[in-house]
């Protein structure tokens, strides 16, 4: 089964920014037309809640509004990976963040429709 593996997470100071790396382990994921890839986070006490997502066919994007205007989620075909970029990162921007395909694509904000998440990358402010 494919594995996914995220990585760039880290200690950055508020206002910093860090670039997170999603990187399945193959592409076994194009045998699904209109797959989309999402980062999700877990902060401490809290739900998983839905981030960014791409879709990998057209790279249609979609944001949670705390995220708007600071995160960028892109795609690079050559490579089968994703990315995260934060910027100016906020002390509630602490959390693991995780990596998962949705095959079908049909919702952005439902986990049960994401499958092969990865294992997570703490991304961590002082407080």
């Amino acid at each position: 089964q494919v594995q996914v593996v995220e990585t760039g997470g880290g200690l950055v100071q508020a206002g910093g920014s860090l670039r997170l790396i999603c990187q399945p382990s193959d592409d076994s994921f194009v045998i699904y037309a209109n797959y989309l890839m999402g980062w999700w986070r877990q902060a401490p006490g809290k739900e998983r809640e839905f981030v960014a997502g791409i879709t990998w066919r057209n790279r249609k994007t979609y944001y949670a509004d705390s995220v708007k205007g600071r995160f960028t989620i892109s795609r690079d075909a050559a490579n089968n990976a994703v990315f995260l970029q934060m910027n100016n990162l906020k002390p509630e921007d602490a959390a693991v963040y995780y990596c998962a395909c949705n095959p079908s694509g049909d919702s952005w904000f439902d986990q049960s429709y994401y499958k092969y998440w990865g294992h997570g990358t703490q991304v961590s402010l002082p407080s």
